[in-house]
């Protein structure tokens, strides 16, 4: 049984991580702060002391989204939670990078990307310029894998901000769906990534960097028309511009090319899982995060 070390298992794809059937198949270690603080050189050196893991799953950030208590300091932050794993590389075989289709630049988003678009803008914003550098980085590093998210919904995400799970949890207390402009988004349902994160893990292709992307992007008028289907419910869909928002999604071939047999959750059948998961744990959701839009 290979050993992995998870970090951030206590964020969003951590928890879903601990919660799959990869906890049966490995041994997965995901230690607390306390145990491993990868920003401090010093506890990550007497963390690796001793030890040895098959892979690192990196899923630990600061965030950079509008729901952020913090965002000073992102990308010393994140760049050095990265540097200081590299640099105890010996204890570690193999480091699977969550990464993000930010490397691609907000400002120039073509429908689906493929993998040879990188480097042909520089991201404006810190958050994309900080997935830009490791995107540079990582590739050129031996057993080094950065897999690129565009959209990924599920479980545990920030539902006063995340699209699919604020608009279940706004069907669930009957108030209307709201979006600023309609969109089309590569959206991966949780429970999909991790047979992919399996793959990896089983699999060490020449290429490093992947977009981890489902076949076809949906749009987030058409995600509110299925959620509202699957609540039963007449609340309103609410859209402030017609305008049809920048496409965000990038090309699975090179995905599919080595792991043919990749399998994604229909967008219907994931988002009726998910409600089911909300509506059932109702008694912990606050309303309030639900009445301002952010």
């Amino acid at each position: 049984m290979k050993t992995i070390l998870l970090t951030g298992g206590s964020g969003f794809i951590g928890k879903n991580i601990m919660e799959s059937y990869l906890t049966g198949k490995y041994n997965i270690v995901a230690p607390r702060r306390a145990e491993l603080d990868c920003f401090d050189d010093e506890s990550v050196a007497r963390f690796f002391e001793g030890k040895h893991f098959d892979v690192v799953i990196h899923s630990a950030a600061r965030p950079g989204h509008r729901n952020a208590g913090d965002t000073a300091g992102l990308l010393l932050t994140n760049s050095r939670m990265m540097a200081n794993l590299l640099h105890h590389q010996l204890h570690w075989g193999k480091l699977l990078n969550i990464g993000s289709g930010a490397v691609y630049d907000m400002r120039h988003y073509e429908p689906k990307m493929p993998e040879t678009y990188f480097g042909k803008h520089i991201p404006i914003d810190e958050h994309g310029y900080n997935k830009y550098l490791l995107g540079k980085m990582l590739p050129c590093l031996n057993n080094v894998y950065d897999l690129r998210l565009f959209g990924v919904f599920g479980k545990y995400e920030d539902y006063a901000i995340r699209f699919i799970s604020n608009a279940i949890c706004k069907s669930i207390f009957d108030l209307p769906i709201t979006l600023r402009q309609d969109r089309k988004f590569d959206y991966l349902f949780i429970d999909d990534l991790h047979s992919i994160l399996e793959y990896f893990i089983e699999n060490s292709p020449a290429e490093r960097a992947f977009n981890i992307t489902p076949d076809e992007a949906v749009g987030l008028l058409e995600i509110a028309q299925i959620i509202k289907q699957v609540a039963g419910s007449k609340i309103p869909i609410q859209v402030a511009t017609e305008e049809l928002g920048m496409e965000y999604s990038g090309s699975n071939k090179l995905l599919r090319a080595h792991f043919p047999d990749v399998r994604f959750t229909p967008i219907t059948q994931a988002v009726e899982t998910l409600y089911k998961w909300y509506n059932e744990n109702k008694q912990s959701l606050k309303k309030e995060l639900l009445l301002t839009d952010k």
